[in-house]
């Protein structure tokens, strides 16, 4: 957490509160290499309460780790804006919201390329990923791990420049080697994920691109986590113990669990409710997710599939007599339960 809102704090401090909507987990593990490789902790900072910590404060990271990844999420976030734009996907498809998230992405972009240049890492693999990405997902014929390719290369040369930060270019083999692992995974996991979703709505996938099934997704997934696991291990690490728990243990578990969930969907599957909106994805998602974040939930945006069940429904189809709670005269928020349940 400390790491996360570094990260976070650094993107308000350097480009503007708008930025902090690229904050990402994935980011984080740029900072939790960088200070991995030190041999003292990466200085910290007091920050004020937060909606999101609980309206509680916190020791947050301050360090050039953080830098980096603020200046990798804001490029490739940029990235991935201009791509929703290109491909007039959802919401992007109105002319006044593509013109409002192409503005977006150029500053976005333009703060993540100032702020590498002061840390001295050269964003063309980053921005090339990008563009590569684009020309790929329009090519036919492909196999996964072609599709993989531009997100494997982005992420080697964030992880290979902490290497450099740190005074430790010995490492920038191994670490490079374990952003390209990565990188592929978290590529396969997002694309089995979104799997059913895409299929439905007739979006692009790299698993329909390129015909793959998920026994062929889940083969290239655990051959990647043995090669990340691998890759970690030969990093001259002064601390450890959290980038093992990062990117090894809790990779594990991710593949485990998303697999478990892709395996479960079947034909014979729910509906989706027709009053579902699809999830545009991008900088409207992001806003509605932080909107959903700091109201607790109260604002769900039309696309969460909560959105329209009833107080029953979210309590699992067992309704609030399944807590061990009356709740009569409820309506949509258990706020007059006193059960454990989120709804």
């Amino acid at each position: 957490m400390a790491h996360l809102c570094g990260l976070c704090l650094a993107l308000r401090d350097e480009h503007g509160h708008s930025s902090r909507l690229v904050t990402n987990y994935d980011g984080l593990l740029v900072s939790v290499l960088t200070e991995a490789q030190t041999v003292a902790s990466s200085p910290r900072r007091r920050a004020a309460a937060c909606a999101l910590r609980g309206f509680k404060g916190a020791d947050v990271v301050e360090a050039e780790g953080v830098r980096l990844a603020a200046s990798v999420s804001l490029i490739l976030a940029a990235g991935k804006v201009r791509d929703h734009v290109a491909d007039g996907d959802g919401v992007y498809a109105r002319k006044l919201v593509a013109s409002a998230a192409e503005r977006v992405a150029t500053r976005w972009s333009a703060a993540g390329l100032r702020t590498a240049a002061t840390l001295g890492f050269a964003p063309e693999p980053l921005t090339r990923a990008v563009e590569e990405q684009s020309r790929l997902e329009s090519t036919p014929g492909l196999g996964l791990l072609e599709l993989t390719g531009p997100t494997e290369a982005a992420v080697a040369a964030a992880f290979g420049h902490t290497a450099l930060l740190t005074g430790k270019p010995h490492n920038r083999e191994s670490l490079e080697e374990a952003g390209r692992y990565f990188g592929r995974l978290a590529h396969l996991l997002d694309a089995v994920e979104d799997l059913a979703r895409d299929r439905a709505g007739g979006a692009y996938n790299p698993l329909i691109a390129s015909g793959a099934d998920l026994e062929t997704a889940r083969r290239h997934c655990e051959d990647a986590l043995l090669g990340l696991e691998l890759a970690v291990a030969e990093l001259d690490l002064e601390r450890r113990r959290l980038v093992k728990t990062l990117l090894v243990k809790e990779v594990g578990r991710s593949v485990t669990r998303v697999f478990a969930e892709a395996e479960k969907e079947t034909p014979e599957a729910p509906p989706r409710d027709p009053r579902l909106k699809p999830d545009p994805g991008g900088l409207l998602s992001l806003m509605c997710f932080t909107a959903a974040c700091c109201t607790c939930g109260l604002y769900r945006p039309p696309w969460d599939e909560d959105r329209y069940k009833s107080c029953g429904e979210r309590c699992d189809g067992g309704g609030c007599d399944a807590c061990g709670s009356c709740c009569e005269g409820c309506s949509g928020c258990c706020d007059c339960c006193e059960c454990s349940c989120d709804c």
